[in-house]
């Protein structure tokens, strides 16, 4: 059991797992060049945040466009229009019960709410004035959140992965009583 565990560990220790790096490594084998690496890094860019937030301010998912995320675009439009399709139905809702109320008041009995009391239908009134004012709210929020997480993908799209952090598994065998002794390393390089 003992054997199986340390081939097992020494397979795993023969990996290193180690973050890309940034450099381009050209290496010449006779004619041959063989390129080893190809990711290269983007140029930080400071006003890059400020810029997708401006643009999603002008025109929602235009940020999400700028750092190339797609498919928060569908999300957004669906919030917003969502919050802005119950606004005009609450509307019309309470349009509909204020004139009824209204005719009411008046002395006419024809509306289309027969048989509903007068508070009633003020209360109807008052909830449809509230759910319009929470729709209206709905899509605001929407607005403010297509504009928070351009921002901040924007930022975390320019967070700096390096080769400064390794994280590598580690076999010593302790010669005294010839017992492997198994370990996991974490390095990080401050420059």
């Amino acid at each position: 059991m003992k054997n199986k565990f340390f081939h097992i560990f020494f397979f795993i220790g023969s990996l290193v797992l180690t973050a890309q790096t940034d450099s381009l490594t050209i290496e010449k084998e006779g004619n041959l060049i063989i390129k080893d690496t190809i990711t290269l890094k983007e140029e930080y860019n400071p006003l890059a945040p400020a810029t997708a937030a401006f643009y999603s301010a002008v025109l929602p998912g235009l940020g999400q466009a700028y750092n190339k995320k797609y498919w928060k675009i569908p999300i957004i439009y669906a919030g917003m229009g969502a919050g802005i399709y119950f606004y005009i139905q609450n509307t019309e809702d309470y349009n509909r019960f204020r004139d009824a109320y209204k005719r009411r008041l008046a002395g006419f009995e024809d509306d289309e709410f027969q048989g509903i009391s007068d508070s009633r239908l003020r209360d109807a009134q008052k909830t449809a004035g509230r759910n319009k004012n929470v729709s209206i709210i709905v899509s605001i929020v929407f607005y403010m959140l297509n504009i928070i997480d351009a921002n901040v993908d924007a930022h975390l799209r320019q967070y700096n992965i390096s080769e400064d952090l390794t994280l590598q598994p580690n076999i010593k065998v302790d010669p005294v009583n010839t017992v492997p002794n198994y370990g996991l390393t974490l390095t990080f390089n401050l420059k």
